[in-house]
């Protein structure tokens, strides 16, 4: 089993989201987790579009690297700049990914004007972990 690591800066969206969705189509070949640089609270929305395809991540909550501290991970893959820029050097063979992914929680305006990019957001990790796991982990 291929442990991932998916790291934002605050552990409450793109992150949450790509554990839930590696863990969804990819747990047969990998175990997936999430955290930040700092903790905060899992984005609602995030929750929300998530559950809109049928996977549930209402029970994730925001953690920071400190909760994997001396876990051994195949990849940590980024999925900020924040994050990329201050992600800690991982010893021991860690493959390291940069995905940029804009961050849909910085959008103003009510739920019903951000959802339609929060969708994309989970959408376009979902096209780039397809793409991921097809290259990079082939059997």
């Amino acid at each position: 089993m291929i442990k991932i690591l998916f790291l934002c800066t605050h552990n409450s969206c793109r992150s949450q989201m790509a554990e839930g969705l590696a863990n969804h189509f990819f747990g047969d070949r990998v175990a997936a987790f999430s955290a930040g640089s700092e903790a905060t609270r899992l984005n609602p929305l995030a929750s929300r579009v998530m559950a809109e395809i049928g996977i549930d991540i209402s029970r994730h909550r925001s953690k920071t690297l400190d909760a994997f501290a001396g876990q051994p991970f195949d990849y940590v893959i980024t999925l900020c700049g924040d994050a990329n820029e201050q992600c800690p050097l991982f010893f021991g063979g860690v493959k390291r990914r940069h995905l940029g992914i804009e961050d849909p929680s910085r959008l103003p305006g009510g739920d019903d004007e951000v959802l339609p990019e929060y969708r994309r957001v989970r959408d376009e990790i979902k096209t780039a972990l397809g793409d991921f796991f097809t290259r990079e982990l082939q059997p």
